[in-house]
C-alpha cells in the first residue's frame, strides 16, 4: 500500500493520557499504523496494554490526545457527530468479547437491528439477516433469545451483527477470549474468510497467539507502545 487512498484506518503519532490526581496514566504513546481493505491485522498484547483504547480511537468512540486518527482518509474530529453515526452504522462492525447482544431480542432481531439502524428497509433487512445466519450455519436459531444459545453460538450471531451490512472495517476486541479453542478458531476462520473474499478489512485485539497464523500482521503492544 504506497497511497494514502488504500487506507480504511490510520493513526499517526496517536498518544492517549488519561487524566488523574497524581500525574495521569499514559495509554497509547506515539502510535503509528494503517489497516487497507483485504487484510487481518493482530494487535498482540497482555491485558492493560492498550489494545481496547487503541481499538476505541480508531473507530472514532474516543478523542486521542495528541496525533491524528483517520477513518476512510479523513480525520475522525473532522465528521460530524451524525456523520460518525452513519459511518459506524454503514461501515463499520465491532465484535466484542462479551457479545453485547440483546437479550429481549431474538437472534434474528438482534441481526435485523442493526440494519435497520442502517437506514435499510425491513424486508431488505429481514433477508439480508436470514443470509447471514445461514452462512454462519445459525439460521436454526432465529426465534431464540440470546439466553437461551451457546457461547459460540452467541458469538456467530455477533459476527453475524457485524458484517450485515457489509461493513468494511471489522473491530473485534479479544473476539476468542470466551470461548473453546475450537470454537475460537472456527470464528477467527470466519473473519479470515470474509477478508479474503470480501477485501474487508479485520483488526483483532488479543493476547490470544493461536491467531497469528491466520493474521497479514502482527503487532505487538506492550505498555502502550507498539514493540
Amino acid at each position: 500500500m504506497n497511497s494514502d487512498e488504500l487506507y480504511i484506518a490510520r493513526l499517526a503519532g496517536v498518544t492517549k493520557k488519561y487524566e488523574g490526581p497524581h500525574g495521569g496514566t499514559v495509554a497509547l504513546r506515539d502510535i503509528s499504523f494503517s489497516a487497507g481493505p483485504g487484510e487481518m491485522i493482530l494487535l498482540l498484547g497482555p491485558s492493560g496494554s492498550g489494545k481496547t483504547t487503541l481499538l476505541t480511537i480508531l473507530a472514532g468512540l474516543q478523542r486521542q490526545t495528541s496525533g491524528d486518527a483517520y477513518l476512510f482518509n479523513k480525520k475522525t474530529e473532522e465528521y460530524t457527530r451524525k456523520e460518525i453515526q452513519v459511518l459506524r452504522a454503514l461501515k463499520l462492525g465491532f465484535i466484542f468479547q462479551t457479545f453485547c447482544l440483546i437479550d429481549s431480542l431474538t437472534v434474528l432481531q438482534n441481526v435485523i437491528m442493526v440494519s435497520r439502524f442502517a437506514g435499510i428497509s425491513r424486508v431488505e433487512a429481514r433477508k439480508r439477516s436470514r443470509e447471514y445466519l445461514q452462512k454462519f450455519d445459525i439460521e436454526h436459531l432465529s426465534d431464540s433469545f440470546p439466553s437461551k444459545i451457546s457461547q459460540g453460538e452467541k458469538q456467530r450471531v455477533a459476527i453475524a451483527r457485524a458484517l450485515v451490512n457489509g461493513a468494511e472495517l471489522i473491530i473485534a476486541d479479544e473476539p476468542t477470549g470466551s470461548l473453546a479453542t475450537k470454537q475460537g478458531m472456527e470464528i477467527v476462520g470466519f473473519l479470515k474468510q470474509s477478508t479474503l473474499q470480501e477485501k474487508r478489512c479485520v483488526v483483532i485485539a488479543s493476547h490470544d497467539e493461536r491467531i497469528i497464523s491466520y493474521a497479514d500482521r502482527v503487532l505487538y503492544l506492550s505498555d502502550g507502545e507498539l514493540r
